[in-house]
């Protein structure tokens, strides 16, 4: 049996990383696998901030005892026991950078560390450079490529439609003997032409 927990980014529907982690794996295991997972700094203080199910903080959680007890010392059973239901973990305090990590329940998965069992979207860093996924444009702004295809299509005009023919018009007999009639008269003239044409090289006196 192991727990899953949630991470996410406050108000971005295009992050989440799912972990299935061991009960007796402590905050400062996981602490180190999400840094390794999502490339998070090395050299910065962390802070798990634990919450309760109405989202009070009941402990603080650091590299160092804060009072409640270091990340090292504190298993993820513990903090299931104390009723905590989700952090907000600061993978760098300095700056104020952080994620939300939510407990889901148990899962029949057995694994040794921490391990990513869902995955959506690019890691953090990418959302602070100016990342936005589709899912969270505004609706106005959301286009996919297929989209795109159809208002091509629609803005496509057949030589037809710029001529207002129906293609599908069927024209009746007396026209399409009237276009062959013409047909036959060009090919007449057109024959008249070339057997009535001369050809001069310059060297003969032309009759006016």
């Amino acid at each position: 049996m192991s727990y899953k927990y949630r991470v996410t980014l406050a108000g971005l529907k295009g992050f989440a990383r799912v972990y299935a982690i061991r009960p007796e794996s402590t905050l400062y295991t996981f602490h180190k696998q999400m840094r390794a997972d999502m490339e998070f700094p090395q050299d910065q203080l962390i802070l798990f901030k634990a919450m309760d199910s109405e989202g009070g903080v009941v402990a603080r959680y650091g590299l160092f005892d804060l009072g409640d007890g270091a990340a090292d010392q504190i298993s993820m059973a513990k903090t299931v026991k104390d009723g905590i239901t989700s952090f907000v973990y600061f993978y760098d305090v300095t700056n104020k950078k952080s994620v939300i990590i939510t407990f889901e329940g148990e899962i029949d998965e057995q694994v040794s560390t921490p391990k990513i069992i869902e995955s959506k979207g690019p890691d953090p860093i990418e959302f602070e450079n100016g990342y936005v996924a589709f899912e969270d444009l505004p609706e106005d702004k959301r286009r996919l490529p297929s989209d795109d295809k159809d208002e091509k299509k629609k803005k496509k005009t057949s030589l037809a439609d710029l001529l207002n023919i129906d293609p599908d018009e069927n024209l009746d007999d007396e026209d399409l003997d009237d276009e062959d009639e013409e047909d036959d008269e060009d090919e007449e003239d057109d024959e008249k032409d070339e057997e009535g044409s001369e050809i001069y090289d310059g060297s003969e006196e032309l009759t006016l």
